[in-house]
């Protein structure tokens, strides 16, 4: 007798569960409407962060911090290289490219 009461309760549990209509079975699929008004159709799709960062980095190319550029000019100049190997790039970029010489 009381496992027929515990199996009663389980199958009006397992019935209870199976049809519970939830919000989502009540609305429409998409596929039975395939047109989407203008306001909603960007609403699931995500922009390309990866293509955003791209640019920004190309951005970066071409706006370089001066440091970057000076850096850039003293690698170029190979006694200035070897100033900054013991002194720091902004040292050595200094002490050749610093004070214009026009003599």
């Amino acid at each position: 007798m009381r496992t027929l009461i515990v199996l009663a309760l389980l199958a009006v549990l397992v019935t209870a569960g199976t049809c519970y209509v939830s919000v989502y079975s009540e609305q429409p699929l998409a596929f039975s409407d395939p047109f989407l008004n203008r306001r909603r159709a960007n609403d699931f799709i995500q922009a390309d962060t990866r293509l955003e960062a791209i640019s920004q980095e190309r951005i970066r190319e071409r706006h370089k911090a001066p440091q970057e550029r000076q850096r850039e000019i003293c690698e170029d100049y190979y006694p200035c290289e070897l100033y900054a190997f013991r002194h720091g790039y902004a040292a050595a970029y200094r002490h050749y490219f610093g004070r214009r010489r026009t003599k």
